[in-house]
């Protein structure tokens, strides 16, 4: 290893170190992965023709140039994608589309809202994705929920069921939008596959946690949650909540039969619901009712976190810049000998890992350390592709700050890093275990 790229990697993990601790350093990590992004590729034009074979020096700038663009195309298909997801279920959302949840959940026994919860969660997080899936589960848990003891317990609940559901699906995580946009996942394969292990490793922690659960709820809402929030008639918001999550369930079949990749689809249902939502605020201005045009989709999109799609673009373009100096290469290799070949041992690490550390570049460097083969484990649709999946999903709930949606359940709920530690994160570690146990068994009995 060069000197050169030692300077590189200790710049990332400086970068890193500094985005772990943004709580205490209160430095938003989209400016750290910017700043690390570009420190990154600045140290790597010091001597390009190091890295970059066969380019001459008087084309070394353009031959970078193709580099980074080649990056950058790979990584811009993931912001699009997660831009317009974003759009489309703040879209619903704002507009009242969800507002049938709300009365779904409605119950006085405490073991049976946490079993609503858990299913709810886990399925929405699979069609929406788990961050956003948060959002609206704690929000919703506010109004049935007052004891603050046992609201502590759902809402870890909600973090750990949102993760297990976006594991399987090929539009519920990040991760698994990476991999899925790659071409190392397929939707059909992921969802088959990773599925009943994702369930697993989501029943047995809500079952533990049901045990801490007893009696009636107290002081809980019992009247119906208003049908507030939204200027569309209950008809008009049936078929924004049709158009924006049967558009999003539809997506996968859209790249199956086009070929296109998903953000295309993605962006295919925005322009969709856009248009519908616009002729129904139009009829809205002919009758004189202009309130709620704030909801209009020209407005959403100011809406969507700029700060996230950056430190994505940070964080992705920083891992490119390892990927193409052979850093992750390297690793890979050192795994693979370190545990002989082991994916089942690589992949639970890389879990554990994830709940330390972000697992959105945790799976873009494995995405560069590991080739896609034709046949065996790092094919297609291969165990170490899927395992990554489950493994980097799952993983993140073994810590409060492993995942976006802990994260973002932390801050809503003021859930303290030790008592998430002392009290879930062995009832997640049984759970994830348990899950790649599953899916060892199906992979030695049924695939």
């Amino acid at each position: 290893m060069t000197t050169l790229t030692i300077w590189i990697v200790a710049v990332f993990v400086l970068g890193y170190f500094f985005i772990a601790i943004e709580s205490l350093t209160k430095v938003n990590k989209a400016a750290v992965a910017l700043l690390m992004f570009v420190g990154c590729w600045t140290l790597f034009m010091l001597d390009p023709g190091s890295y970059i074979a066969g380019a001459l020096p008087d084309s070394m700038a353009q031959a970078v140039s193709e580099v980074m663009e080649k990056h950058l195309g790979s990584t811009s298909t993931t912001l699009f994608f997660l831009m317009g997801a974003m759009t489309i279920v703040e879209v619903v959302d704002q507009n009242g589309g969800f507002n049938f949840v709300r009365d779904m959940l409605q119950t006085t026994k405490k073991r049976s809202l946490l079993w609503k919860i858990a299913w709810l969660t886990f399925i929405l997080s699979a069609i929406l994705d788990n961050l956003t899936t948060s959002i609206v589960m704690v929000m919703i848990l506010r109004k049935l929920v007052q004891d603050k003891k046992d609201r502590l317990i759902y809402a870890s609940l909600v973090v750990i069921a949102a993760n297990s559901g976006g594991a399987f699906s090929p539009i519920g995580d990040v991760t698994t939008i990476m991999l899925w946009n790659k071409g190392v996942i397929t939707a059909i394969g992921v969802i088959t596959e990773v599925l009943i292990p994702s369930v697993v490793s989501m029943v047995i922690p809500a079952w533990l946690l049901s045990l801490q659960l007893k009696g009636n709820m107290q002081g809980a809402e019992e009247e119906a949650v208003q049908q507030g929030g939204s200027d569309f008639t209950a008809s008009q918001r049936k078929v924004v909540f049709l158009l924006g999550v049967g558009g999003l369930i539809f997506v996968p079949i859209f790249k199956s039969i086009t070929h296109l990749p998903p953000f295309v689809g993605i962006l295919l249902v925005l322009g969709v619901l856009w248009t519908v939502t616009e002729v129904f605020y139009r009829n809205l201005h002919r009758v004189g009712d202009k309130g709620g045009m704030q909801k209009r989709v020209t407005n959403m999109l100011s809406r969507i976190d700029m700060g996230t799609i950056l430190f994505f673009l940070g964080i992705l373009m920083a891992v490119a810049c390892l990927e193409t100096i052979g850093v992750l290469e390297m690793l890979g290799e050192g795994l693979n000998v370190a545990f002989n070949g082991n994916h089942y041992l690589v992949t639970g690490i890389i879990g554990i890992l994830s709940s330390i550390v972000d697992n959105v570049p945790l799976v873009a460097g494995c995405m560069g350390m590991y080739p896609v083969t034709p046949t065996g484990d790092m094919a297609v649709d291969g165990i170490f592709w899927q395992l990554l999946a489950y493994c980097a999903g799952v993983g993140g709930s073994m810590l409060i700050i492993g995942s976006a949606a802990g994260v973002v359940v932390m801050g809503l709920e003021k859930i303290t890093f030790g008592w998430y530690l002392r009290h879930i994160s062995w009832i997640v570690l049984v759970g994830y275990l348990a899950g790649i146990a599953v899916y060892w068994l199906e992979k030695a009995f049924l695939f």
